[in-house]
């Protein structure tokens, strides 16, 4: 229960029963109303045990000071191991007359003749939940968009002979620069792709961009601006920057960062070559900014601006169910290219003896 004075009950906070979706994992219910004159109490009925963090926010965007509070589980879930899990389930049934011998062999995810091992794929859409994105001039929302050609292009890699996508989220919700890297890395990921559609200063500005992290600077003014806008995200979804973040904090790129923007350039090179095929591209070369989402140090990462949601024009196709499916085959193509010139690492838990 939380209780706040001096807070009014309105329309708002009578709509909070209907916020919580019935699959949420930590709580069953949300309701509000007022405990006491000039006294107004929230109540979560949770599912199991959580850690709670409450803290308060400036004004920023749309948005006025906020109380936040964030609900941690006691165990926090282990994506690896649900990823193994969900591989493990696609894997063929022994022959009912085998040996003992031959039934204690461990099972491996199906895997087709010639492919070495399941390659991992992040796909991340941008925005969620109070973070909705560029806004288009057609009411469209980056968060939308976004989510909606991720689904697509994880369907499309999950077809594929020896590729499993994973979406950092499949829903309408708020997750932080630092989750979403979290997410990545503890799935091991082959490749993180963070899928974005902004908007610009200007309307015309039009075409699809892909970007690698810079270690020193962006290479235009319009990637800084993109950068530092995308950078905001967790101010506008409510992240306490009071906890570090030994990502987002981290100054020092090591060896290992410096193989990872080589090999991120070169996701990014097959990439942009793919959607030049679909779309005009803003710029012809893989740009480079500091982005947040793309600093994970041994993790090759992109950024796919699709198109520009403020372009009229760009964003009646980003609402094209038929664009959205070329842009999504058009990232998978590259990601295919890459992929067929630098194989996955051995060392993921999902690679077969």
């Amino acid at each position: 229960m939380v209780d706040i004075e001096g807070a009014d009950f309105g329309p708002a906070l009578a709509e909070l029963q209907d916020k919580v979706a019935a699959g949420d994992p930590y709580i069953a219910k949300l309701r509000a109303g007022r405990n006491r004159p000039g006294v107004l109490r929230i109540v979560l009925d949770l599912k199991t045990e959580v850690n709670p963090q409450v803290f308060t926010l400036k004004p920023i965007a749309t948005y006025g000071h906020r109380l936040v509070l964030d609900l941690y589980p006691v165990v926090a879930p282990d994506p690896l191991a649900a990823l193994i899990e969900s591989a493990g389930r696609i894997a063929p049934s022994p022959p009912a007359q085998e040996t003992r011998q031959e039934a204690a062999k461990p099972s491996a995810p199906e895997v087709r003749p010639g492919v070495a091992r399941l390659a991992t794929i992040v796909i991340d859409p941008g925005h969620g939940g109070e973070d909705p994105g560029a806004l288009g001039r057609l009411g469209s929302r980056e968060k939308d968009i976004t989510l909606t050609i991720s689904r697509r292009l994880k369907a499309m890699i999950d077809e594929e002979p020896g590729m499993r996508a994973v979406l950092t989220r499949d829903g309408d919700y708020f997750l932080s620069l630092q989750a979403r890297v979290d997410k990545a890395r503890k799935v091991r990921a082959d490749l993180f792709v963070s899928v974005h559609a902004d908007a610009f200063l200007k309307p015309h500005a039009r075409g699809s961009s892909v970007f690698a992290l810079s270690e020193r600077r962006a290479t235009s003014e319009a990637a800084k601006w993109l950068a530092r806008k995308e950078n905001e995200a967790d101010l506008v979804g409510g992240v306490n920057i009071d906890v570090k973040d030994r990502y987002l904090a981290q100054t020092l790129l090591d060896l290992s960062q410096t193989a990872t923007i080589d090999h991120s350039l070169k996701l990014g090179h097959a990439v942009l070559g793919e959607l030049g095929q679909i779309n005009t591209l803003h710029k012809p070369r893989v740009e480079q900014a500091s982005f947040a989402v793309l600093k994970s140090p041994d993790v090759p990462s992109i950024l796919v601006e699709t198109a520009f949601i403020s372009n009229p024009e760009e964003e009646k196709r980003l609402n094209d169910e038929a664009y959205q499916e070329k842009m999504a085959r058009a990232i998978l193509a590259g990601i295919k290219r890459y992929l067929a010139r630098y194989p996955p690492r051995p060392h993921s838990p999902l690679a077969l003896n």
